[in-house]
C-alpha cells in the first residue's frame, strides 16, 4: 500500500454538510503548511479570556483596601484572595457543561457566547466587595472558552503543529500577562495618576477601577466580530474508526504521528485521567504564585515585602509576559523537539523550584539591582511554567477522541478551576499569616510563603512520574 492510500485512510470522506468533514479534507491537503489563520484567533480569543484575570492583580490589594472590609493593613491579602477565587469558582462549575455543549453543538457557538460574556465592565463598576464577588462570580460562570479553545487548537492542526497550537494558548496567557497587569496598573485609579485628564467628579474618579476592565471588554468586543469568519471543525456525523494498521505504516515512515483514539468512557481511560492530577497541583502552584507575587511585591518593606507600586508589579509582570511570548514563538518548539513532552515538563518543573527558591533573598537588594533580579526571575519562572502546562495539555487533548475532548477539556477545567479557586485563599490567607511572623528568626514570613509554593510544585513533579501519569500507548 502506498503512502498516499495509507494517508487516505486515515482521513474520512468527506459528507455533504460537515465541517468537521471539510477540515479534515483541509488539514489532509495543506502539505504540512501551519494554519496561521485558526491559530491566529486561537491566540486572540484566548487572550480576551486572559485579559479579565490578569488586569485585576496589580490593583487588587488597592481595591480591597478602598472597600473597607478589611480591619488592618494585614488582611487585605485574606479578602483579597476570596475575590480572586471568585471567578475560578463560577468557571468550575459551570466547565463541564460548556464542554459538553461543545462537543454536541459545537466549538464555534460556545466560543462566540463565552467571548460575548467576557465584558467585565461591571465588575469595574463595583461599590462594595461582596459586589466585586457577585460580578466575577458570574463572568467566571459564563465563561466557557478554554474548553472548546484547547479543543479546537488542537483540531485545526495536524499532529506535527498540535504542540504550537496549544501552546499559543499559554502564548494568549504570556499575553495577558503583558497586557492585562499593564491595562491595570497604567489604567486603574487614573483620577489620581492622571489628574490633567481625568478629574474626580469624572465616573472614572468614582469609579477609580472602572477604566481597565473597559478596555478589556473594548478588546473583547473585536474579538466578537471576528467569529464571524471562525470555521466549525467538529463533525456532524458519526466519524468511522481508523485503520490501526494504515497508522502504523504511515507513523513509521512520516516518524511524528498522533495514534488513532478509540472512544471509550473517559472514566476508563487512564492516561487521561492521569494528567488531571499533575494539572491541577501546576494550576494550583501558578494561580497561587500569582496571586503572592503581586501581594508581595506591593507590601511593605516591615513586612518582607518590596514596597513596590502598581506601576512598578505592572512592569515585573509585563516584562515576564513579554519574554514567555518570544520563548513560546521562538524557542519552545525546539525544547519539545528535542525533550519530548513529558520530559520537558519534568526538567521544567525541577529548574523552577530552584529559581523560586531566590526570591526571599531579593529583600535585600534595593534600585537596580533589585528590579533586575526580580524580572530576571519572573521572565525565567514563567517560561518554565508554559513549558509545564503546554506538556500537560498535549498528553490531555490526545489521550481522547474528538468527540470527547470538548468534555474532557471541560472536566478538566472544573478540576483545574477548583484548585484555581482554592489558590488565590490559601495564599491570601498564607500570606496575611506570614506578614505577622515577618520578626521570627526561623523561617520568617517571606521564606515560608515562598518554601510552600515549592513544596506544591515538588508534588506536580512527582505527579508527572510512574505510577502517578500514565503515558497512552500505540492501539494493538
Amino acid at each position: 500500500m502506498g503512502s498516499d492510500e495509507e494517508a487516505a485512510l486515515l482521513v474520512p470522506a468527506v459528507e455533504e454538510g460537515c465541517p468537521g468533514c471539510v477540515m479534515e479534507r483541509r488539514k489532509a491537503s495543506s502539505n504540512g503548511r501551519i494554519p496561521y489563520r485558526e491559530l491566529f484567533f486561537v491566540a486572540a480569543t484566548s487572550l480576551a479570556s486572559a485579559l479579565p484575570i490578569t488586569c485585576l492583580f496589580p490593583f487588587l490589594y488597592f481595591m480591597v483596601r478602598d472597600f473597607r472590609v478589611a480591619e488592618t493593613e494585614e488582611d487585605i491579602g485574606f479578602y483579597a484572595g476570596f475575590l480572586a477565587a471568585s471567578y475560578m469558582v463560577g468557571r468550575g462549575f459551570s466547565s463541564i457543561f460548556w464542554g459538553v455543549i461543545a462537543d454536541r453543538v459545537g466549538r464555534k457557538p460556545v466560543i462566540t457566547f463565552s467571548i460575548l460574556v467576557v465584558f467585565s465592565a461591571l465588575f469595574g463598576l463595583s461599590t462594595t466587595y461582596w459586589m466585586a464577588i457577585a460580578t466575577r462570580l458570574v463572568l467566571g460562570a459564563l465563561n466557557g472558552l478554554l474548553a472548546p479553545i484547547k479543543a479546537y487548537c488542537v483540531e485545526v492542526c495536524q499532529t506535527q503543529h498540535q504542540a504550537l497550537g496549544l501552546s499559543l494558548v499559554n502564548t494568549a496567557w504570556a499575553l495577558g500577562l503583558i497586557v492585562g497587569p499593564a491595562l491595570g496598573g497604567y489604567l486603574s485609579q487614573p483620577a489620581e495618576k492622571y489628574p490633567h485628564v481625568f478629574s474626580k467628579d469624572s465616573v472614572f474618579g468614582r469609579f477609580p477601577y472602572l477604566l481597565p476592565c473597559l478596555s478589556v471588554s473594548a478588546f473583547a468586543t473585536l474579538v466578537l466580530i471576528s467569529c464571524e469568519w471562525l470555521p466549525e471543525t467538529i463533525h456532524k456525523h458519526k466519524v468511522p474508526e481508523m485503520d490501526t494498521k494504515a497508522f502504523k505504516a504511515l507513523s513509521s515512515k512520516e516518524g511524528y504521528c498522533d495514534p488513532p483514539r478509540k472512544k471509550k468512557s473517559l472514566l476508563q481511560n487512564r492516561p487521561w485521567i492521569s494528567t488531571l492530577l499533575p494539572y491541577c497541583f501546576f494550576s494550583l502552584h501558578d494561580t497561587a504564585y500569582s496571586e503572592i507575587l503581586s501581594l508581595w511585591a506591593v507590601s511593605d518593606r516591615k513586612y518582607g515585602g518590596l514596597s513596590f507600586s502598581t506601576e512598578d508589579t505592572g512592569q515585573v509582570l509585563a516584562m515576564a509576559g513579554a519574554s514567555l511570548l518570544v520563548y513560546q514563538l521562538v524557542i519552545y518548539r525546539w525544547v519539545h523537539r528535542i525533550l519530548g513532552t513529558v520530559n520537558s515538563a519534568r526538567i521544567a518543573s525541577a529548574v523552577s523550584i530552584l529559581v523560586l527558591a531566590t526570591y526571599p533573598f531579593m529583600t535585600y537588594l534595593s534600585g537596580v539591582k533589585l528590579s533586575l533580579a526580580l524580572c530576571s526571575a519572573a521572565m525565567m519562572r514563567s517560561a518554565l511554567a508554559i513549558t509545564v502546562t503546554t506538556g500537560i495539555s498535549l498528553l490531555q487533548n490526545n489521550a481522547v477522541c474528538q468527540e470527547q475532548r470538548g468534555t474532557a477539556n471541560g472536566i478538566s477545567t472544573t478540576a483545574m478551576s477548583f484548585f484555581k479557586s482554592i489558590a488565590p485563599v490559601g495564599a491570601g490567607a498564607l500570606f496575611s499569616w506570614a506578614q505577622k511572623r515577618q520578626d521570627v528568626a526561623f523561617l520568617p514570613g517571606d521564606q515560608v510563603v515562598f518554601m510552600v509554593l515549592n513544596l506544591v510544585q515538588l508534588l506536580g513533579l512527582i505527579s508527572t512520574f510512574e505510577p502517578f501519569l500514565v503515558l497512552p500507548a500505540l492501539p494493538e
